[in-house]
């Protein structure tokens, strides 16, 4: 490739002005560059193959990417990338999910307007966060399904990077199948609006059925209370009398 070379003054004043900085300067004659006004930029050697920051005029970074607010914004702690908010069917049992976790509930505003529509507002970024909302379907079942969807919309719309539904009562579970001729199978409607809804995975808790799990087209977590605890603890100590 050929390399550019621009050809000396012909002048002494010519060379004056150029000395003097009257005209702008090129980068380079010859081959050598004007580092006395220049932007120093050094680069550093590759460590294992990966680029190095640059460091200009003596520093690392530009000052305006040094602030305090960036810093904050690239911090990557663990506690402050998930987000646990409440629904308004069982706050209790959210402060209890909160304290084992040692973090604090989100903030976040829900109100029924007078026709008894349902407003939800995050108050508090949620943007490449995993979020877990924590809202029973427990009665009243329509409301507290309603609330739990519309949860589910605004983290979405607020880049929430996965949304996981904590359902400790998941309501419709019992319309698991049809039992008589032109029935609706509930369990398998709720699912898919909560699917739809932008739900990215769903905790449910003692489901009425198994197969419940196979209606949603995303992953479910499937937990039991302590009550299966106390059944195996019964059938130990039957086992143990049996044996006596």
């Amino acid at each position: 490739m050929a390399s550019l070379v621009l050809p000396a003054p012909k002048s002494s004043s010519a060379a004056s002005l150029l000395s003097r900085g009257s005209f702008a300067r090129p980068s380079f004659i010859h081959g050598r560059s004007f580092a006395s006004k220049a932007v120093k930029c050094e680069l550093t050697e590759p460590v294992n193959g990966k680029p190095c920051v640059p460091v200009l005029n003596d520093q690392i970074l530009p000052k305006y990417l040094q602030s305090k607010r960036l810093e904050n914004a690239v911090n990557k702690n663990g506690n402050n990338r998930i987000k646990i908010f409440s629904g308004t069917a069982n706050s209790a049992l959210s402060q209890e999910i909160a304290w084992y976790m040692g973090l604090n509930l989100g903030k976040i505003h829900i109100k029924r307007f007078a026709d008894g529509e349902i407003y939800v507002q995050l108050q508090e970024s949620v943007r490449g966060c995993d979020v877990y909302l924590v809202q029973p379907t427990c009665p009243p079942a329509n409301e507290n399904l309603m609330e739990l969807l519309v949860m589910i919309d605004a983290c979405r719309r607020a880049s929430a990077k996965n949304i996981t539904a904590v359902i400790p009562y998941f309501g419709y579970a019992r319309a698991d199948r049809k039992t008589q001729g032109r029935e609706s199978i509930a369990a398998k409607l709720v699912a898919n609006l909560i699917t739809e809804s932008g739900a990215d995975r769903v905790l449910a808790c003692d489901l009425h059925s198994g197969q419940s799990m196979g209606y949603f087209d995303i992953p479910v977590d499937h937990v039991y209370c302590q009550v299966m605890n106390l059944i195996g603890d019964v059938k130990e100590k039957l086992q143990l009398w049996w044996m006596t």
